[in-house]
């Protein structure tokens, strides 16, 4: 599913010629400002009012969700990492850091354990 995904991301960059556009720094950079757009959709909301959004609201987080996503793959390849082997490590090493018997129901950083 991930290599479709790339694949048709890929191709639509690269129809429009976009690929000199896209370096690391800039899709770093990218991201980051796509993730600040998808913050503002939940500036000054209460943690009740970001769990029950209008349609709408849903729609445009998803636009920016996807912005993300397709920013995050294309940086991904660039630099030549598998997104879900990177992914399924990190797990692994979230696994150790935190092990059930000492996070669950805790938002405490592993180094409080």
């Amino acid at each position: 599913m991930l290599n479709r995904l790339r694949e048709k991301i890929l191709e639509f960059r690269d129809l429009r010629d976009w690929k000199q556009f896209h370096d690391p720094k800039n899709l770093a950079e990218a991201i980051s400002i796509e993730s600040a757009e998808l913050l503002e959709n939940f500036l000054w909301k209460t943690s009740d009012e970001s769990r029950n959004l209008l349609e709408k609201q849903k729609i445009a987080i998803g636009e920016e969700i996807a912005d993300i996503a397709i920013f995050l793959t294309i940086l991904a390849h660039e630099m030549e990492l598998d997104i879900e082997q990177i992914v399924n490590r990190k797990l692994d090493l979230n696994e150790e850091k935190y092990p059930v018997n000492k996070s669950k129901g805790s938002a405490a950083k592993y180094t409080e354990f």
